[in-house]
């Protein structure tokens, strides 16, 4: 199947709650490796965008918190994947696994306000 094809059809899937699930470790690795090539690929026009576009210290917060709400929601929805990994018995490596995503998660999420608020506190620093 070719990869626009398969595109779609993930993304198809993906936008009625559908996802795939992958059965061998050459798989995921593969489906990891095309995830890191795609992200690489447009982490340049992201670099060159954010660069034109974040001239000043409040320019680079409404980023920012998109970025952490969007964070935030993920790692609430993995701490509801941990509670069905738990409560299923699944494998003790994927719950601690789960575990380590989610605490990672919520430092993140942490960081990324804290980051935030010393955006408005330069800000303010400045006497704009």
């Amino acid at each position: 199947m070719s990869l626009a094809r398969r595109s779609l059809m993930e993304a198809a899937a993906a936008r009625f709650g559908w996802r795939r699930a992958y059965g061998t470790t050459t798989q995921v690795d593969a489906l990891l490796t095309e995830q890191t090539e795609t992200a690489y690929t447009e982490a340049a026009d992201h670099a060159a965008l954010a660069t034109a576009k974040n001239a000043d210290v409040l320019a680079v917060q409404p980023g920012v918190l998109d970025v952490r709400g969007r964070i935030l929601a993920d790692v609430l929805y993995l701490e509801g994947v941990l509670t069905g990994a738990r409560n299923r018995d699944l494998s003790p490596e994927l719950t601690e696994l789960l575990e380590d995503v989610v605490g990672h998660g919520h430092e993140m999420t942490v960081l990324l306000a804290d980051t935030v608020r010393a955006t408005a506190a330069a800000h303010a620093s400045s006497g704009n």
